[in-house]
């Protein structure tokens, strides 16, 4: 997502304040996300796209250690700063730029919640994220569904156009189509492992919130989440 595609302004703000509450963030993606993330106390953790802080906060409350946000959007972070105050560290940057202000092999987790769809330059994030992690660190991933775009936005599944979806009052969201194929080969050839994989589900506390949306994520698959892992280190066999 570039610092041009970035949620600016008013989309900004009304895209935090979505993500407070909302079905598909609040009680969809996040919980999904903070059960694959499993215990985070002590550690060390980095959120690419960070939006409004909600993770942020999250993993705060579970006891991390270091939480570091980057995200290119002001007004997202101007959110992300009033839900963390100083127990955050947040950075505006623009994911589509190496991250080289981040030194080698510091973060335990890193995540990236329902960013890397948005992102062009993704062999080149996933190289940068391989870089910062630590071997045997867990990478968090979110995005969304292959079918759910496929059945949204129509044409071929195997299409992988850039898509706009209305969004708030009046504004467009633009991401980049991917099949399963793509999104998990991207992921495994930048070096990781897979773990565990979910498609998402609204929990139930989301029925009094939006009985449509709640009764629509248990139909049909509308994201996908999946914890990755940074193979360790394993020491040259000595030769005899």
């Amino acid at each position: 997502m570039t610092a041009e595609t970035a949620y600016h302004g008013e989309m900004g703000e009304q895209f935090a304040a979505q993500a407070t509450d909302s079905v598909y963030h609040a009680y969809t993606d996040r919980p999904a996300m903070l059960e694959l993330a499993g215990d985070v106390r002590g550690l060390r953790v980095l959120d690419l796209g960070c939006g409004g802080g909600h993770y942020a906060a999250a993993f705060l409350e579970r006891g991390a250690a270091h939480v570091t946000g980057v995200e290119g959007s002001q007004s997202l972070l101007a959110a992300a700063r009033e839900r963390v105050g100083e127990r955050a560290v947040l950075r505006r940057h623009d994911l589509e730029e190496p991250l080289d202000f981040l030194r080698d092999e510091v973060f335990d987790v890193v995540v990236m919640a329902l960013v890397l769809h948005h992102v062009e330059a993704r062999e080149q994030l996933l190289a940068e994220v391989r870089r910062v992690l630590r071997p045997g660190g867990t990478l968090l991933v979110s995005t969304t569904h292959p079918t759910s775009d496929w059945t949204y936005f129509g044409g071929s599944y195997f299409a992988d156009d850039r898509v706009e979806l209305p969004f708030g009052d009046g504004f467009t969201l633009t991401y980049r189509r991917m099949t399963l194929e793509v999104f998990l080969g991207e992921l495994l050839g930048a070096g990781f492992l897979v773990e565990k994989l979910v498609e998402p589900r609204a929990m139930e506390e989301a029925r009094r919130v939006d009985p449509r949306r709640y009764d629509k994520t248990h139909r049909q698959p509308l994201f996908l989440a999946v914890r990755l892992r940074r193979p360790c280190r394993h020491p040259r066999a000595e030769r005899p």
